[in-house]
């Protein structure tokens, strides 16, 4: 008799062994796998090479090699608001990590109380005695089982979410080097657009006391001196703009490197070179070197993996409670082997009817996936783009370079031989004046063209996905 109730118990566990076995079957939490969105042929890199070595890899101290550069990154990466918010999250997202990773262990809670009773004397026990006192110890423990892959997606949700706020951090990290050295390269180029302004008020300081003897003397008319002290009054002008952008400038830098807005010390644009090779890598390479982009990805990972949790819960929960401790009458025997007790229960919870809520969150988790995957298709092409677009700057800015240094000869020539000319009466103020405006111009344009050259290898260096590394 006893070894059939055995083996009727056996086939119970078998059969819920069964049961749960051809559930599983019915769903399993699904893998992820990165989608299909790197298209190489379209990959516009013109000239540079496309090849396994990438700029993105060099350090940025190998990058700037300016000192007082590399200073001034060094101390915005330590003293930036934007990083150390970003160190925050990342410890924030650590934290449910760890939730994530102690999903699979069973909750358990500790329970103390004692209770006293008054009896009413017309209850069924009232007559026997008037009050009772219960003293209670226990704990309860609760446990799920994984079947359906509830608790690893949530933790593989939790590990996407963490890697994430890395990634953000890797982001913050890479722009605001790109910052600080665009920055620094700006003012520098005003110092020097600064230096040949003050240097033309000088000239042209010196040109209206020429022009007011030559006025005296009779060989030019009163415009022409007025015309020029036009040029020096412009020129002035300028000089006020500049001083202004730069004071801006530094206040913009201040707050990168996280203090009050004060002066900023710097070198000169002409010392400034960046000698590393212009090499793009192959457009796969941005997929795990940009930032912005793996963080997108991650995002994508953390709605693919919640995707899975919403699917479980269409399943039966399997669970196990158990409750086991001390319980007396009286204090004195609480601590009996008497007064022990245990309860354990096993128990299937199948969802039927929740007013849509399970089908309504599936739903939303979808459409939350789908989102995610079209903005890491978003932020893989935006950095297609930065990269193409900091190529067609740099190229172009050393093709302009070239002219506007041809063209500032020639008008250095002009304004010169004008200026001869006017001297000895053969030529007509006019030319001068016109002369010494597109000097000027042109300088300044070749100044902006060096810098914009070196801002762009700064944004293709950024574009690639350098600096964090």
């Amino acid at each position: 008799m006893k070894s059939i109730i055995k083996n009727k118990k056996w086939q119970k566990v078998a059969l819920m062994a069964t049961f749960a076995i051809t559930m599983q079957s019915c769903f399993v939490a699904k893998d992820y796998e990165q989608p299909e969105i790197v298209n190489e042929e379209n990959f516009r890199t013109d000239n540079i090479p496309q090849d396994s070595l990438n700029m993105a890899n060099v350090s940025w101290r190998d990058m700037f090699t300016d000192p007082v550069l590399q200073d001034y990154i060094e101390e915005g990466l330590q003293n930036n608001i934007d990083i150390r918010v970003a160190l925050q999250q990342i410890l924030y997202a650590e934290a449910y990590l760890k939730q994530g990773k102690a999903g699979y262990f069973p909750s358990i809670t500790g329970n103390a109380s004692l209770t006293h009773q008054e009896i009413s004397s017309n209850s069924q026990f009232g007559s026997f005695f008037s009050s009772q006192d219960q003293y209670e110890l226990s704990a309860d423990l609760s446990w799920e089982a994984d079947i359906w892959g509830k608790i690893r997606s949530q933790k593989r949700a939790y590990g996407a979410t963490y890697l994430q706020s890395v990634a953000a951090h890797q982001a913050v990290k890479t722009t605001l080097i790109s910052n600080i050295a665009s920055n620094y390269y700006q003012l520098l180029s005003l110092d020097e657009q600064r230096r040949v302004t003050k240097k033309t008020i000088e000239t042209r300081e010196k040109s209206l006391e020429t022009n007011k003897a030559l006025k005296d003397a009779g060989n030019i008319t009163e415009v022409a001196v007025k015309q020029t002290e036009a040029q020096l009054y412009t020129a002035q002008a300028l000089l006020v703009d500049l001083n202004n952008q730069i004071r801006l400038l530094e206040n913009t830098m201040s707050i990168l490197l996280g203090k009050e807005p004060q002066d900023i010390n710097r070198t000169l644009l002409e010392n400034q070179s960046i000698d590393t090779e212009l090499k793009t890598g192959v457009p796969a390479q941005l997929l795990s070197n940009r930032p912005d982009v793996k963080q997108a990805e991650y995002k994508l990972v953390n709605a693919f993996e919640l995707t899975n949790v919403a699917r479980a819960n269409f399943y039966p929960s399997i669970t196990l409670t158990a409750t086991g401790g001390l319980q007396a009458l009286s204090a004195k025997e609480l601590f009996d082997t008497n007064s022990l007790f245990a309860t354990i229960v096993g128990g299937l919870t199948q969802p039927i009817f929740q007013k849509r809520q399970i089908k309504t969150q599936y739903e939303a988790a979808q459409v939350q996936q789908e989102q995610a995957r079209l903005q890491f298709r978003q932020a893989y092409l935006t950095a297609t783009k930065e990269v193409a677009d900091a190529l067609y700057n740099y190229e172009a800015s050393t093709e302009k370079i070239e002219i506007k240094e041809k063209e500032f000869d020639a008008y250095e020539t002009a304004t010169n031989y004008s200026q001869e000319l006017l001297n000895n009466g053969l030529a007509n103020y006019l030319e001068v004046l016109t002369a010494r405006e597109n000097a000027l111009n042109s300088r300044l344009d070749l100044i902006t063209a060096k810098y914009t050259q070196l801002n762009s290898i700064v944004n293709l260096y950024q574009a690639l996905g350098g600096g964090w590394k």
